[in-house]
Protein backbone atom coordinates (compact mmCIF):
# COMPACT_ATOMS: atom_id res chain seq x y z
CA UNK A 1 0.00 0.00 0.00
CA UNK A 2 1.33 3.43 -0.95
CA UNK A 3 2.20 5.74 1.91
CA UNK A 4 -0.18 8.65 2.37
CA UNK A 5 1.50 11.94 1.59
CA UNK A 6 0.58 15.33 3.08
CA UNK A 7 -1.35 17.62 0.74
CA UNK A 8 1.34 20.29 1.15
CA UNK A 9 4.84 19.10 0.28
CA UNK A 10 6.27 21.50 2.88
CA UNK A 11 4.94 19.18 5.58
CA UNK A 12 8.08 17.18 6.35
CA UNK A 13 10.03 16.44 9.55
CA UNK A 14 11.89 19.74 9.04
CA UNK A 15 8.65 21.72 9.35
CA UNK A 16 9.35 22.11 13.04
CA UNK A 17 10.95 24.41 15.57
CA UNK A 18 14.67 24.05 16.13
CA UNK A 19 14.26 23.31 19.82
CA UNK A 20 12.38 20.09 19.00
CA UNK A 21 15.56 18.80 17.34
CA UNK A 22 17.93 20.08 20.02
CA UNK A 23 15.77 18.39 22.68
CA UNK A 24 15.74 15.20 20.62
CA UNK A 25 19.55 15.23 20.58
CA UNK A 26 19.70 15.72 24.34
CA UNK A 27 17.22 12.86 24.87
CA UNK A 28 19.28 10.64 22.57
CA UNK A 29 22.59 11.58 24.14
CA UNK A 30 21.33 10.84 27.67
CA UNK A 31 19.46 7.68 26.68
CA UNK A 32 15.98 9.08 27.37
CA UNK A 33 14.69 8.94 23.79
CA UNK A 34 13.24 5.42 24.04
CA UNK A 35 11.18 6.00 27.20
CA UNK A 36 7.45 5.51 26.70
CA UNK A 37 5.80 8.92 26.82
CA UNK A 38 2.22 10.15 26.60
CA UNK A 39 1.31 13.53 25.10
CA UNK A 40 -1.99 15.41 24.79
CA UNK A 41 -2.97 18.05 22.23
CA UNK A 42 -5.69 20.40 23.51
CA UNK A 43 -6.71 24.05 23.81
CA UNK A 44 -7.60 26.14 26.85
CA UNK A 45 -10.36 28.50 25.62
CA UNK A 46 -13.00 28.37 22.91
CA UNK A 47 -12.31 30.88 20.13
CA UNK A 48 -14.36 33.99 19.30
CA UNK A 49 -15.70 34.16 22.85
CA UNK A 50 -17.92 31.21 21.94
CA UNK A 51 -19.08 28.04 23.61
CA UNK A 52 -17.69 25.39 21.28
CA UNK A 53 -14.92 24.51 18.81
CA UNK A 54 -14.89 22.20 15.79
CA UNK A 55 -11.95 19.83 15.58
CA UNK A 56 -10.28 19.71 12.16
CA UNK A 57 -6.91 18.81 10.64
CA UNK A 58 -6.71 15.17 11.73
CA UNK A 59 -6.54 13.93 8.15
CA UNK A 60 -3.34 15.87 7.49
CA UNK A 61 -1.87 14.79 10.84
CA UNK A 62 -2.30 11.14 9.84
CA UNK A 63 -0.69 11.75 6.45
CA UNK A 64 2.24 13.45 8.17
CA UNK A 65 2.78 10.59 10.62
CA UNK A 66 2.43 7.99 7.89
CA UNK A 67 5.13 9.64 5.74
CA UNK A 68 7.50 10.81 8.50
CA UNK A 69 11.11 10.18 7.41
CA UNK A 70 14.15 12.45 7.33
CA UNK A 71 15.66 12.52 3.85
CA UNK A 72 19.40 12.39 3.33
CA UNK A 73 19.30 16.06 2.30
CA UNK A 74 17.47 16.88 5.54
CA UNK A 75 20.12 15.12 7.58
CA UNK A 76 23.01 16.79 5.78
CA UNK A 77 21.40 20.18 6.30
CA UNK A 78 20.93 19.56 10.02
CA UNK A 79 24.47 18.22 10.39
CA UNK A 80 25.87 21.49 9.05
CA UNK A 81 23.74 23.96 11.00
CA UNK A 82 25.46 26.08 13.63
CA UNK A 83 23.20 24.71 16.35
CA UNK A 84 23.87 21.04 15.57
CA UNK A 85 27.28 20.86 13.87
CA UNK A 86 28.95 19.69 17.10
CA UNK A 87 26.54 16.75 17.60
CA UNK A 88 27.81 13.18 17.38
CA UNK A 89 27.55 11.67 13.87
CA UNK A 90 25.58 8.68 15.18
CA UNK A 91 22.67 10.97 16.07
CA UNK A 92 22.27 11.78 12.38
CA UNK A 93 23.40 8.53 10.76
CA UNK A 94 21.90 6.00 13.15
CA UNK A 95 19.01 7.75 14.89
CA UNK A 96 17.50 10.36 12.56
CA UNK A 97 18.24 8.40 9.37
CA UNK A 98 16.21 5.43 10.61
CA UNK A 99 13.50 7.28 12.52
CA UNK A 100 9.82 6.88 11.61
CA UNK A 101 6.47 6.73 13.40
CA UNK A 102 6.16 2.94 13.53
CA UNK A 103 6.07 3.06 17.36
CA UNK A 104 3.62 5.95 17.56
CA UNK A 105 0.06 5.27 18.76
CA UNK A 106 -2.55 8.00 18.26
CA UNK A 107 -6.08 8.26 19.59
CA UNK A 108 -8.28 11.18 18.55
CA UNK A 109 -11.75 12.60 18.46
CA UNK A 110 -13.67 12.43 15.21
CA UNK A 111 -12.76 15.06 12.66
CA UNK A 112 -15.45 17.73 12.52
CA UNK A 113 -16.77 16.91 16.00
CA UNK A 114 -17.66 19.54 18.59
CA UNK A 115 -14.94 19.84 21.22
CA UNK A 116 -14.31 21.82 24.37
CA UNK A 117 -11.39 23.25 26.36
CA UNK A 118 -8.96 20.96 28.19
CA UNK A 119 -10.35 17.76 26.69
CA UNK A 120 -7.60 16.31 24.46
CA UNK A 121 -8.29 16.41 20.74
CA UNK A 122 -5.44 14.00 20.09
CA UNK A 123 -3.39 11.79 22.40
CA UNK A 124 0.00 10.40 21.38
CA UNK A 125 1.79 7.47 22.99
CA UNK A 126 5.32 7.14 21.62
CA UNK A 127 9.01 6.93 22.50
CA UNK A 128 9.98 10.27 24.01
CA UNK A 129 12.28 11.24 21.14
CA UNK A 130 9.82 10.88 18.26
CA UNK A 131 6.87 12.07 20.38
CA UNK A 132 8.77 15.30 20.95
CA UNK A 133 9.82 15.73 17.29
CA UNK A 134 6.27 15.70 15.90
CA UNK A 135 4.90 18.38 18.25
CA UNK A 136 5.20 21.56 16.20
CA UNK A 137 4.01 20.01 12.96
CA UNK A 138 0.96 18.49 14.61
CA UNK A 139 0.06 21.83 16.15
CA UNK A 140 0.32 23.71 12.87
CA UNK A 141 -1.83 21.04 11.20
CA UNK A 142 -4.60 21.35 13.82
CA UNK A 143 -4.60 24.96 15.05
CA UNK A 144 -5.67 26.85 11.92
CA UNK A 145 -7.96 24.15 10.50
CA UNK A 146 -9.90 23.95 13.78
CA UNK A 147 -10.04 27.74 14.03
CA UNK A 148 -11.33 28.31 10.49
CA UNK A 149 -13.79 25.39 10.70
CA UNK A 150 -15.19 26.90 13.90
CA UNK A 151 -15.35 30.35 12.32
CA UNK A 152 -17.18 28.88 9.33
CA UNK A 153 -19.62 27.04 11.55
CA UNK A 154 -20.45 30.19 13.49
CA UNK A 155 -21.07 32.06 10.24
CA UNK A 156 -23.32 29.31 8.91
CA UNK A 157 -25.36 29.43 12.12
CA UNK A 158 -25.50 33.23 11.97
CA UNK A 159 -26.51 33.19 8.30
CA UNK A 160 -29.40 30.86 8.94
CA UNK A 161 -30.47 32.60 12.11
CA UNK A 162 -31.69 30.87 15.24
CA UNK A 163 -35.27 31.45 14.12
CA UNK A 164 -34.83 32.09 10.39
CA UNK A 165 -38.50 32.26 9.51
CA UNK A 166 -39.16 34.78 12.27
CA UNK A 167 -36.12 36.98 11.77
CA UNK A 168 -35.59 37.23 8.01
CA UNK A 169 -37.74 38.68 5.27
CA UNK A 170 -40.48 36.24 4.27
CA UNK A 171 -42.26 35.84 0.95
CA UNK A 172 -46.00 36.25 0.75
CA UNK A 173 -47.84 33.20 -0.57
CA UNK A 174 -49.07 34.09 -4.04
CA UNK A 175 -52.67 33.48 -2.97
CA UNK A 176 -52.30 36.33 -0.46
CA UNK A 177 -50.68 38.79 -2.87
CA UNK A 178 -52.75 41.92 -3.65
CA UNK A 179 -53.55 42.77 -7.29
CA UNK A 180 -50.88 43.99 -9.66
CA UNK A 181 -49.95 47.63 -9.59
CA UNK A 182 -51.07 49.46 -12.75
CA UNK A 183 -47.56 50.04 -14.06
CA UNK A 184 -44.87 47.40 -13.66
CA UNK A 185 -42.19 49.71 -15.01
CA UNK A 186 -41.88 51.38 -11.62
CA UNK A 187 -40.84 49.84 -8.32
CA UNK A 188 -44.22 49.84 -6.70
CA UNK A 189 -45.00 49.56 -2.99
CA UNK A 190 -48.65 48.59 -3.55
CA UNK A 191 -47.96 45.16 -2.04
CA UNK A 192 -47.08 44.78 1.64
CA UNK A 193 -43.32 44.71 2.13
CA UNK A 194 -41.77 41.45 3.23
CA UNK A 195 -39.94 43.17 6.09
CA UNK A 196 -43.24 44.67 7.29
CA UNK A 197 -44.84 41.26 7.29
CA UNK A 198 -42.34 40.16 9.92
CA UNK A 199 -42.21 43.26 12.06
CA UNK A 200 -45.99 43.44 12.17
CA UNK A 201 -46.51 39.76 12.80
CA UNK A 202 -47.89 38.95 9.37
CA UNK A 203 -47.71 35.56 7.62
CA UNK A 204 -44.34 34.08 6.80
CA UNK A 205 -43.38 31.54 4.17
CA UNK A 206 -41.88 28.56 6.01
CA UNK A 207 -40.69 27.04 2.74
CA UNK A 208 -38.15 29.83 2.23
CA UNK A 209 -34.68 28.41 1.70
CA UNK A 210 -32.22 28.89 4.50
CA UNK A 211 -29.22 30.86 3.17
CA UNK A 212 -26.10 28.95 2.18
CA UNK A 213 -22.53 30.16 2.59
CA UNK A 214 -19.81 30.05 -0.09
CA UNK A 215 -16.13 30.65 0.66
CA UNK A 216 -14.63 33.50 -1.41
CA UNK A 217 -11.40 34.06 0.54
CA UNK A 218 -8.51 32.84 -1.62
CA UNK A 219 -7.32 36.30 -2.71
CA UNK A 220 -7.32 37.60 0.88
CA UNK A 221 -5.85 34.57 2.66
CA UNK A 222 -2.38 34.35 4.17
CA UNK A 223 -0.71 32.80 1.14
CA UNK A 224 -1.65 29.82 -1.03
CA UNK A 225 -1.65 27.31 1.81
CA UNK A 226 -3.83 29.53 3.99
CA UNK A 227 -6.24 29.93 1.11
CA UNK A 228 -6.36 26.20 0.34
CA UNK A 229 -6.77 25.26 4.01
CA UNK A 230 -9.58 27.79 4.41
CA UNK A 231 -11.40 26.32 1.41
CA UNK A 232 -11.02 22.82 2.80
CA UNK A 233 -11.93 23.39 6.42
CA UNK A 234 -14.70 25.93 5.87
CA UNK A 235 -16.44 23.00 4.19
CA UNK A 236 -16.04 21.06 7.44
CA UNK A 237 -17.70 24.01 9.16
CA UNK A 238 -20.74 23.82 6.89
CA UNK A 239 -19.93 26.05 3.91
CA UNK A 240 -21.66 24.87 0.77
CA UNK A 241 -18.98 25.60 -1.85
CA UNK A 242 -15.76 27.48 -2.60
CA UNK A 243 -14.53 29.77 -5.36
CA UNK A 244 -11.11 28.07 -5.15
CA UNK A 245 -10.81 25.92 -8.27
CA UNK A 246 -7.75 23.98 -7.07
CA UNK A 247 -9.55 23.05 -3.84
CA UNK A 248 -12.45 21.89 -5.97
CA UNK A 249 -10.19 19.64 -8.01
CA UNK A 250 -8.09 18.16 -5.20
CA UNK A 251 -10.85 17.85 -2.60
CA UNK A 252 -13.86 17.22 -4.86
CA UNK A 253 -15.61 20.26 -3.39
CA UNK A 254 -18.43 22.13 -5.15
CA UNK A 255 -17.09 25.30 -6.77
CA UNK A 256 -19.03 28.45 -7.47
CA UNK A 257 -18.63 31.96 -8.81
CA UNK A 258 -19.99 34.48 -11.28
CA UNK A 259 -18.16 37.49 -12.71
CA UNK A 260 -16.48 40.65 -11.47
CA UNK A 261 -17.25 44.33 -11.88
CA UNK A 262 -14.43 44.46 -14.43
CA UNK A 263 -16.42 42.13 -16.68
CA UNK A 264 -19.34 44.56 -16.70
CA UNK A 265 -17.06 47.58 -17.13
CA UNK A 266 -15.35 46.01 -20.14
CA UNK A 267 -18.57 46.19 -22.20
CA UNK A 268 -19.45 49.67 -23.46
CA UNK A 269 -21.92 49.09 -26.29
CA UNK A 270 -24.65 46.70 -27.35
CA UNK A 271 -22.82 46.42 -30.68
CA UNK A 272 -20.44 44.05 -28.91
CA UNK A 273 -23.20 41.48 -28.43
CA UNK A 274 -25.42 42.04 -31.46
CA UNK A 275 -24.45 38.60 -32.74
CA UNK A 276 -24.74 36.80 -29.37
CA UNK A 277 -26.95 33.73 -29.76
CA UNK A 278 -28.45 31.15 -27.43
CA UNK A 279 -29.73 27.74 -28.45
CA UNK A 280 -33.47 27.25 -28.05
CA UNK A 281 -34.06 24.20 -25.84
CA UNK A 282 -37.09 22.79 -27.65
CA UNK A 283 -35.76 22.68 -31.23
CA UNK A 284 -32.05 23.51 -31.06
CA UNK A 285 -32.40 26.71 -33.09
CA UNK A 286 -29.76 29.40 -32.41
CA UNK A 287 -31.57 32.64 -31.56
CA UNK A 288 -30.22 36.18 -31.21
CA UNK A 289 -30.61 37.29 -27.62
CA UNK A 290 -30.51 41.09 -28.05
CA UNK A 291 -33.83 41.45 -29.92
CA UNK A 292 -35.63 39.49 -27.20
CA UNK A 293 -34.08 41.68 -24.53
CA UNK A 294 -35.09 44.81 -26.44
CA UNK A 295 -38.66 43.53 -26.75
CA UNK A 296 -39.03 43.23 -22.98
CA UNK A 297 -37.27 46.55 -22.45
CA UNK A 298 -39.91 48.25 -24.57
CA UNK A 299 -42.77 46.38 -22.91
CA UNK A 300 -41.60 47.32 -19.40
CA UNK A 301 -40.60 50.84 -20.44
CA UNK A 302 -37.17 50.48 -18.86
CA UNK A 303 -35.31 52.74 -21.29
CA UNK A 304 -32.76 54.27 -18.92
CA UNK A 305 -30.67 51.23 -17.98
CA UNK A 306 -26.95 51.21 -18.72
CA UNK A 307 -26.39 49.68 -22.17
CA UNK A 308 -22.84 48.59 -21.46
CA UNK A 309 -24.10 46.65 -18.45
CA UNK A 310 -26.89 45.16 -20.52
CA UNK A 311 -24.32 44.06 -23.09
CA UNK A 312 -22.24 42.43 -20.39
CA UNK A 313 -25.23 40.50 -19.08
CA UNK A 314 -26.16 39.38 -22.60
CA UNK A 315 -22.58 38.27 -23.19
CA UNK A 316 -22.53 36.31 -19.96
CA UNK A 317 -25.99 34.83 -20.53
CA UNK A 318 -25.07 33.65 -24.01
CA UNK A 319 -22.02 31.91 -22.53
CA UNK A 320 -23.81 30.40 -19.51
CA UNK A 321 -27.52 30.24 -20.35
CA UNK A 322 -28.32 27.63 -17.68
CA UNK A 323 -26.33 29.18 -14.85
CA UNK A 324 -26.56 32.91 -15.47
CA UNK A 325 -25.95 34.83 -12.23
CA UNK A 326 -25.12 38.50 -12.68
CA UNK A 327 -23.40 41.08 -10.48
CA UNK A 328 -25.83 44.00 -10.57
CA UNK A 329 -24.22 46.83 -8.55
CA UNK A 330 -21.59 48.16 -10.98
CA UNK A 331 -23.56 51.31 -11.81
CA UNK A 332 -27.04 51.63 -10.29
CA UNK A 333 -28.26 48.51 -8.50
CA UNK A 334 -32.02 49.02 -8.67
CA UNK A 335 -32.54 51.31 -11.66
CA UNK A 336 -30.07 49.58 -13.98
CA UNK A 337 -28.47 46.34 -12.77
CA UNK A 338 -31.60 44.67 -11.45
CA UNK A 339 -33.67 45.70 -14.45
CA UNK A 340 -31.05 44.63 -16.97
CA UNK A 341 -30.87 41.22 -15.33
CA UNK A 342 -34.63 40.81 -15.44
CA UNK A 343 -34.72 41.68 -19.15
CA UNK A 344 -32.02 39.12 -19.93
CA UNK A 345 -33.68 36.55 -17.65
CA UNK A 346 -36.99 36.86 -19.47
CA UNK A 347 -35.25 36.48 -22.83
CA UNK A 348 -33.36 33.39 -21.65
CA UNK A 349 -36.53 31.84 -20.31
CA UNK A 350 -38.27 32.39 -23.65
CA UNK A 351 -35.66 30.03 -25.08
CA UNK A 352 -36.22 27.40 -22.40
CA UNK A 353 -33.38 28.30 -20.04
CA UNK A 354 -33.61 29.13 -16.35
CA UNK A 355 -31.30 31.87 -15.06
CA UNK A 356 -29.69 31.49 -11.66
CA UNK A 357 -29.92 34.89 -9.96
CA UNK A 358 -28.02 38.02 -8.96
CA UNK A 359 -25.18 39.11 -6.69
CA UNK A 360 -25.03 42.24 -4.53
CA UNK A 361 -21.56 43.44 -3.52
CA UNK A 362 -22.26 46.85 -1.99
CA UNK A 363 -24.86 49.02 -0.35
CA UNK A 364 -27.58 48.24 2.17
CA UNK A 365 -27.85 44.50 1.64
CA UNK A 366 -31.08 44.17 3.64
CA UNK A 367 -32.94 46.88 1.73
CA UNK A 368 -31.52 45.99 -1.69
CA UNK A 369 -32.21 42.26 -1.35
CA UNK A 370 -35.82 42.91 -0.36
CA UNK A 371 -36.29 45.35 -3.25
CA UNK A 372 -34.85 42.78 -5.66
CA UNK A 373 -37.04 39.99 -4.36
CA UNK A 374 -40.09 42.23 -4.47
CA UNK A 375 -39.55 43.10 -8.12
CA UNK A 376 -38.78 39.46 -8.98
CA UNK A 377 -42.15 38.45 -7.59
CA UNK A 378 -43.91 41.31 -9.34
CA UNK A 379 -42.37 40.33 -12.69
CA UNK A 380 -43.03 36.65 -12.02
CA UNK A 381 -46.72 37.36 -11.50
CA UNK A 382 -47.02 39.71 -14.46
CA UNK A 383 -45.43 37.33 -16.96
CA UNK A 384 -46.43 34.09 -15.24
CA UNK A 385 -42.79 33.01 -14.81
CA UNK A 386 -42.50 30.93 -11.65
CA UNK A 387 -38.67 30.79 -11.79
CA UNK A 388 -38.56 34.37 -10.49
CA UNK A 389 -39.64 32.99 -7.10
CA UNK A 390 -36.61 30.70 -6.99
CA UNK A 391 -33.80 33.03 -8.08
CA UNK A 392 -30.75 33.25 -5.85
CA UNK A 393 -29.86 36.58 -4.29
CA UNK A 394 -26.19 36.33 -3.38
CA UNK A 395 -24.58 38.90 -1.09
CA UNK A 396 -20.89 39.60 -0.52
CA UNK A 397 -19.00 42.75 0.62
CA UNK A 398 -16.93 42.22 3.80
CA UNK A 399 -19.49 40.04 5.51
CA UNK A 400 -18.71 38.82 9.01
CA UNK A 401 -20.64 37.21 11.84
CA UNK A 402 -21.88 40.54 13.21
CA UNK A 403 -23.17 41.59 9.77
CA UNK A 404 -25.06 38.30 9.45
CA UNK A 405 -26.76 38.76 12.81
CA UNK A 406 -27.62 42.34 11.89
CA UNK A 407 -29.17 41.28 8.59
CA UNK A 408 -31.35 38.75 10.39
CA UNK A 409 -32.62 41.45 12.73
CA UNK A 410 -33.36 43.83 9.85
CA UNK A 411 -34.92 41.23 7.57
CA UNK A 412 -33.56 40.33 4.14
CA UNK A 413 -34.14 38.14 1.09
CA UNK A 414 -30.59 36.83 0.64
CA UNK A 415 -30.32 33.14 -0.26
CA UNK A 416 -26.54 32.84 -0.34
CA UNK A 417 -23.60 34.64 1.27
CA UNK A 418 -20.17 34.87 -0.35
CA UNK A 419 -17.74 35.31 2.55
CA UNK A 420 -14.01 35.84 2.13
CA UNK A 421 -11.72 38.06 4.17
CA UNK A 422 -13.38 37.74 7.55
CA UNK A 423 -13.68 33.98 7.20
CA UNK A 424 -10.18 33.04 6.09
CA UNK A 425 -8.33 35.57 8.26
CA UNK A 426 -10.48 34.75 11.30
CA UNK A 427 -10.92 38.46 11.91
CA UNK A 428 -12.11 38.22 15.52
CA UNK A 429 -9.34 35.85 16.72
CA UNK A 430 -6.19 35.06 14.74
CA UNK A 431 -5.16 31.84 16.54
CA UNK A 432 -6.78 29.00 18.46
CA UNK A 433 -3.92 28.34 20.87
CA UNK A 434 -3.72 24.55 20.86
CA UNK A 435 -0.86 23.14 22.93
CA UNK A 436 0.88 19.76 22.99
CA UNK A 437 1.92 18.66 26.44
CA UNK A 438 3.78 15.75 28.01
CA UNK A 439 1.57 14.23 30.73
CA UNK A 440 3.24 10.89 31.49
CA UNK A 441 6.56 9.01 31.12
CA UNK A 442 6.89 5.29 31.76
CA UNK A 443 3.57 5.25 33.59
CA UNK A 444 4.45 8.15 35.91
CA UNK A 445 2.30 11.31 35.57
CA UNK A 446 4.01 14.62 34.81
CA UNK A 447 2.69 18.05 35.74
CA UNK A 448 3.59 21.61 34.81
CA UNK A 449 2.94 24.19 37.55
CA UNK A 450 2.39 27.87 36.94
CA UNK A 451 1.32 31.05 38.66
CA UNK A 452 -1.16 31.31 35.80
CA UNK A 453 -3.84 28.80 36.74
CA UNK A 454 -4.87 28.34 33.10
CA UNK A 455 -1.41 26.94 32.34
CA UNK A 456 -1.35 24.33 35.08
CA UNK A 457 -1.31 20.90 33.47
CA UNK A 458 -3.71 18.08 34.37
CA UNK A 459 -1.24 15.18 34.73
CA UNK A 460 -1.48 11.58 33.60
CA UNK A 461 -3.31 9.65 30.89
CA UNK A 462 -7.06 10.18 30.82
CA UNK A 463 -10.20 8.76 29.31
CA UNK A 464 -12.71 11.31 28.04
CA UNK A 465 -16.45 10.65 27.86
CA UNK A 466 -19.49 12.57 26.68
CA UNK A 467 -22.47 12.11 28.99
CA UNK A 468 -26.00 12.39 27.57
CA UNK A 469 -29.27 13.12 29.34
CA UNK A 470 -32.66 11.46 28.99
CA UNK A 471 -33.71 13.73 26.13
CA UNK A 472 -30.69 12.60 24.10
CA UNK A 473 -28.81 15.91 24.40
CA UNK A 474 -25.17 15.92 25.58
CA UNK A 475 -24.81 17.22 29.12
CA UNK A 476 -21.05 17.54 29.55
CA UNK A 477 -17.66 16.02 28.79
CA UNK A 478 -16.09 14.08 31.64
CA UNK A 479 -12.43 13.12 32.07
CA UNK A 480 -11.17 10.37 34.38
CA UNK A 481 -7.70 9.01 34.98
CA UNK A 482 -7.03 5.91 32.91
CA UNK A 483 -6.31 3.87 36.04
CA UNK A 484 -9.32 5.07 38.05
CA UNK A 485 -11.63 2.21 38.98
CA UNK A 486 -14.81 4.29 38.88
CA UNK A 487 -15.67 5.15 35.28
CA UNK A 488 -19.04 6.69 34.31
CA UNK A 489 -21.83 4.24 33.49
CA UNK A 490 -25.38 4.52 32.21
CA UNK A 491 -27.92 5.02 34.99
CA UNK A 492 -25.34 5.61 37.69
CA UNK A 493 -24.85 8.92 39.47
CA UNK A 494 -21.61 10.68 38.52
CA UNK A 495 -20.23 13.59 40.53
CA UNK A 496 -18.37 15.86 38.08
CA UNK A 497 -15.87 18.40 39.39
CA UNK A 498 -14.23 21.33 37.64
CA UNK A 499 -10.47 20.61 37.55
CA UNK A 500 -9.46 24.04 38.88
CA UNK A 501 -12.51 25.59 40.56
CA UNK A 502 -13.47 23.50 43.57
CA UNK A 503 -16.88 25.14 43.97
CA UNK A 504 -17.97 24.10 40.48
CA UNK A 505 -19.45 20.62 40.58
CA UNK A 506 -22.55 18.86 39.32
CA UNK A 507 -24.05 15.40 39.74
CA UNK A 508 -25.60 13.75 36.69
CA UNK A 509 -27.15 10.39 35.87
CA UNK A 510 -26.33 9.76 32.21
CA UNK A 511 -28.69 7.88 29.91
CA UNK A 512 -25.84 7.31 27.47
CA UNK A 513 -22.04 7.36 27.83
CA UNK A 514 -19.77 7.73 24.80
CA UNK A 515 -15.98 7.47 24.75
CA UNK A 516 -14.63 10.42 22.81
CA UNK A 517 -11.35 8.99 21.50
CA UNK A 518 -10.70 6.12 19.15
CA UNK A 519 -7.53 4.60 17.71
CA UNK A 520 -6.63 6.40 14.46
CA UNK A 521 -2.95 5.51 14.00
CA UNK A 522 -1.01 2.49 15.24
CA UNK A 523 2.33 3.01 13.55
CA UNK A 524 1.13 2.15 10.05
Amino acid sequence: MATLQPTNNLVTPLLTDLYQITMAYAYWKTGQHTKKAHFELFFRKNPFGGSYTLFAGLDEVLKFLSSFRFSQDDIEYLRNTTALCHCEPAFFDDYLANLDCSEVIVHAMKEGSMVFPRVPLITVTAPLGIGNLIETTMLTLVNYPSLVATNASRMVVAARGQFWEQTAGASLPRSMTPPESPRAGALSCAKPRKSMQLSEGGPSDFTRRKPKCVEFGLRRAQGPDGGFSASKYSHVGGFHATSNVLAGKLLNLPIGGTHAHSFVMSYTSLDLVQDAKVQRVDNGEMVLLLPLVRKYQAELEWHDTNEGEMAAFIGYASSFPNSCLCLIDTYDTLQSGLRNFILVALALNDLGHTPRGIRLDSGDLSYLSLECEYLFHEIGDRFNRSFFYDLDIVASNDINEAVLHSLNKQGHAITMFGIGTNLVTCQNQPALGCVYKLVEIDGEPRIKLSNDLDKVLIPGQKIAYRLFGEAGWPLLDYMAGIHEEAQPAVGERVLCRHPFIEQKRVAVIPSRVVKLHSLVFDGK
